[in-house]
């Protein structure tokens, strides 16, 4: 009963930082609320016995993301500048693949549900074959790390690839203290000191 209460109570939260989010025009602290989803999120995954996803969504979700956002915003304006066109297009893409997915859904089987065809013989040779073939007594740990040992190395490559490109954009540049636009360093040595 108390898990129930703890899970509703972070689902809240969520859709509370979702809808917050979605209504500030003040970035700074859309990408603050936006680390604050992530931690959220990363609490959920912890209630449902799925530490190594919440670690890594606390890492990458709320730490790395954060800073990337933050970086973003030392380039930028902090107040997003609000469009005077119409929104109607957007939104019925939005509802037309919406429709889309929730249709796409309609023939799947139930969330959980034992006779699911993942149940029959994947996850029964994960949870009693998994001990012995890789030794690590966390299930989701050694599907991670080994089962699913190719998918991760990608997962990371992507994002490594991800975090360099940020880097790359991002480096060269600061922000000029007097008026506050983004410039670039000057190209060349730089001019040696008197000494």
């Amino acid at each position: 009963m108390i898990e129930s209460l703890v899970d509703i109570f972070l689902l809240v939260l969520l859709a509370l930082t979702a809808f917050t989010v979605i209504r500030l025009n003040d970035l700074f602290a859309v990408a603050m609320l936006s680390g604050i989803y992530s931690l959220l999120s990363a609490g959920l995954f912890v209630t449902m016995d799925a530490v190594d996803v919440a670690f890594t969504e606390a890492a990458v979700g709320a730490g790395v993301s954060t800073v990337f956002m933050l970086g973003a915003l030392a380039l930028t304006t902090s107040k997003e500048k609000r469009s005077s066109r119409p929104r109607l297009l957007p939104l019925v893409v939005v509802f037309i693949t919406g429709a889309a997915l929730i249709y796409g859904t309609a023939d799947m089987p139930p969330f959980g549900a034992a006779e699911n065809p993942i149940h029959q013989h994947v996850a029964p040779h994960y949870i009693q074959q998994s001990g012995q073939e890789i030794g690590i007594p966390n299930i989701v740990t050694s599907v991670l790390a080994s089962y699913r040992g190719f998918d991760t190395l990608g997962e990371t490559v992507v994002v490594f690839a991800a975090a360099i490109g940020v880097v790359l954009l991002l480096g060269g540049r600061f922000r000029n203290p007097a008026n506050g636009t983004a410039n670039k360093p000057a190209k060349g040595p730089a001019p040696e000191e008197n000494k």
